[in-house]
């Protein structure tokens, strides 16, 4: 049960996220940046993206869905960052959508075209992740915010994160992948609920529904999304990421062609990854009776 993992019962959110923080590097320090990249000082495979508007409530404008493509794009390239963690800085808020106050000022750059590999409204929405992705989520994430969440692999949210089409209610529709990717994630009928009624979805209803996989205290779900990244860097990463991305291509193909590709790209991975954890556990006697501890 989360009640039970209470880490940082003495001090509020924003102090518990401020102290998480401070022991992450740093790589971009400019004032004008609204997105911060960084990694995990005892796990430089972990990349964490940081979306930096607090005043806006982490809100995404042109500058920053620029800068959010661009940070996506170099973590994709970058062969040493295994996993990436999406998140609000300041503690307070994940994204609360696109920045409405550009959208009044009607000086929006929207191509009359579809580009699967152009920038999308909020970024990096049309990607097609080839590594894992974490979102670890606080406060708001509605409308664009909720569509970015889709993207990710899994969402770790806190008791108080708030999810929902909050777009709705303007007449913004969703173009970053939310009438795509929310159906296939929790089902065409409650996708419908949420896109037609804009409701808002509270973090407990959100966790029974499937719309995020973890429900963690308040203050902790980047800490909690940290230690999820590194208990699933403890595995063979060839396998798992086979896995993943073999489990995306099964719902857009056919059983048939599913379980064709499922087949010869785990059949490439026996020799590099299995024989050598087949012997850890004959030999070595890793991982009897079900145990992960003792798995390296």
């Amino acid at each position: 049960m989360y009640h039970n993992r209470l880490l940082f019962l003495s001090c509020t959110h924003r102090e518990c996220f401020r102290t998480l923080t401070s022991i992450l590097r740093r790589s971009i320090s400019s004032s004008s940046a609204t997105i911060k990249v960084s990694h995990v000082d005892d796990t430089p495979s972990i990349r964490l993206i940081g979306i930096n508007r607090p005043n806006k409530r982490n809100c995404v404008n042109h500058s920053t869905a620029r800068q959010l493509f661009s940070a996506f794009r170099d973590f994709e390239n970058d062969s040493t960052a295994r996993l990436a963690i999406l998140y609000g800085e300041g503690g307070s808020a994940f994204c609360a959508g696109y920045d409405l106050n550009e959208v009044a000022t009607a000086n929006i750059p929207l191509p009359m075209k579809y580009n699967k590999d152009e920038l999308a409204p909020m970024g990096p929405s049309r990607m097609s992740l080839k590594k894992p992705l974490i979102a670890a989520i606080a406060g708001p994430c509605v409308a664009g915010g909720l569509e970015l969440s889709l993207l990710a692999d899994m969402r770790v949210g806190e008791q108080s994160s708030k999810y929902g089409v909050l777009c709705r209610r303007f007449g913004v529709p969703l173009i970053d992948g939310g009438t795509v990717r929310l159906p296939r994630l929790i089902g065409l009928s409650r996708a419908l609920d949420l896109i037609l009624t804009g409701r808002t979805v509270d973090a407990q209803e959100a966790f029974r529904i499937g719309l995020i996989n973890r429900l963690v205290p308040n203050g902790q779900c980047l800490s909690e999304a940290i230690q999820l990244a590194k208990d699933i860097l403890r595995f063979p990463y060839e396998c798992m990421n086979t896995d993943r991305l073999s489990a995306y291509f099964s719902v857009s193909n056919t059983v048939d062609d599913s379980l064709k590709r499922e087949y010869e790209y785990g059949r490439e991975l026996i020799e590099r990854e299995s024989i050598p954890g087949a012997k850890r556990f004959a030999e070595q006697k890793q991982g009897r009776s079900g145990k992960y501890d003792d798995v390296k």
